[in-house]
């Protein structure tokens, strides 16, 4: 069982580097695709709304049939989708044929990424201990797997479609090669829910429900947050501080790179002082990163600002994840599509509600509005208190 388990945890990584690999390798080519099409980054910029829709769909439909069908079915299928998608943005001759590809390719790599945070869920629950932010790390190494191949094929002179369609069909590869490790259905849900009731109390079902939707909108918080530093982070050392381009672009890889480590760093973290813990100081401390930026003169104060709110960012969205698939064993797909879901339409609108304040405040300012989410993150991070949470404070309590 230990080493099917460990098999288990090795192949949820596997899929988690692909899903990031995949949505890499498209965002790398984007600037040749771009050219190739034929449109302008105002056209670009309305095609990748349909790249968010197509995903956010996905999302509500894995989740479900994750839950009905398991994982072993779902993330596997998925993954092999989403790796034969992958080619169509890359063969796309017009606008179209563009948008077209966009909306398959959303929608399968939403489809993954809830049924695989839904199978990372039971990995974790069989295990007994956390490990949701490892995998969330793996992600972000796709990601620097997907730049490195795609410089290495701008070098060799290999056009977006050879160089999506290669690293597609590595793609289905990896998905099938996996899917015998993953746990099956049986395996999934709480071993300890047998002795419960087959029918959940409808008061019971409903508070699980309320709780779940209050983890969605932290994640929207949060991941909105996220999807800022993406696309603005770099842009505000350039435009705000003078940076050079190359200097500004460091920016986001500070971001990057911190985000990165505090995931490899949260697992044992969450172990020793809980999620909720990990949530509130993790917001707080990404609260003070974006006031230095917003309001600090200098450049060291900005990369130390990114800096900050990459490691305070880095654990929030993995306990959200984690704790809407716990919240109901046997429904942990729909509620994970459910946080998943309102957590990306957050990643979504991120940049665009910047975009908005900056017509009305400059753009350091306009940062001060993230500071207020991460502050309500922090203050809401009481949704993760557990019974255990409770029964120690009351210990403590007494204790003084």
């Amino acid at each position: 069982m230990e080493r099917s388990l460990r098999a288990a945890r090795v192949a949820t990584y596997l899929y988690f580097v692909l899903c990031g690999t995949l949505m890499g390798a498209w965002v790398v080519h984007i600037p040749a695709i771009e050219d190739r099409v034929g449109i302008s980054h105002a056209t670009l910029g309305g095609l990748l709304v349909l790249l968010g829709l197509g995903a956010f769909s996905g999302m509500q439909v894995a989740g479900p049939l994750t839950d009905r069908l398991g994982s072993r079915v779902v993330v596997p299928a998925s993954g092999i989708l989403c790796g034969a998608a992958l080619v169509l943005p890359g063969v796309a001759r017009d606008p179209w044929t563009l948008a077209g590809a966009l909306l398959v390719f959303g929608f399968c790599n939403g489809c993954l990424d809830v049924s695989m945070n839904a199978h990372a869920v039971h990995v974790e629950k069989a295990y007994g201990r956390p490990v949701m932010s490892g995998f969330h790390a793996t992600f972000s190494v796709g990601g620097v797997l997907a730049s490195l191949v795609g410089a290495g094929a701008a070098s060799a002179g290999l056009g977006p479609a050879a160089g999506m369609a290669a690293v597609g069909a590595v793609g289905v590869v990896i998905a099938l090669a996996s899917a015998r490790a993953l746990l099956p259905a049986a395996e999934s849900p709480d071993s300890g829910s047998a002795t419960e009731p087959e029918a959940a109390p409808a008061a019971g079902r409903r508070s699980s429900s309320g709780r779940v939707w209050l983890l969605a909108v932290l994640a929207l918080m949060v991941m909105l947050c996220e999807g800022a530093a993406n696309d603005w982070s770099a842009l505000h050392l350039k435009d705000v501080l003078g940076a050079s381009a190359g200097t500004a672009a460091f920016a986001y890889g500070t971001f990057a790179a911190a985000m990165t480590l505090g995931r490899l760093l949260a697992d044992r973290c969450v172990a020793r002082f809980g999620s909720m813990a990990i949530l509130r100081h993790g917001a707080a401390t990404a609260a003070v990163g974006i006031t230095l930026v917003a309001l600090g003169p200098w450049m060291w104060t900005a990369f130390t600002g990114w800096a900050l709110f990459g490691l305070g960012l880095s654990g929030c969205v993995p306990q959200l994840f984690s704790a809407a698939g716990h919240a109901d064993p046997a429904a942990a797909g729909a509620n994970v599509s459910r946080v998943a879901g309102l957590g990306y339409v957050g990643m979504l609108a991120g940049p665009a509600v910047i975009g908005w304040l900056t017509h009305l405040v400059a753009l350091g300012h306009a940062f001060v509005l993230l500071t207020l989410l991460c502050v309500t993150t922090a203050v809401g991070a009481r949704v993760l208190r557990t019974e255990a949470d409770t029964r120690q404070s009351e210990m403590a309590a007494i204790g003084h």
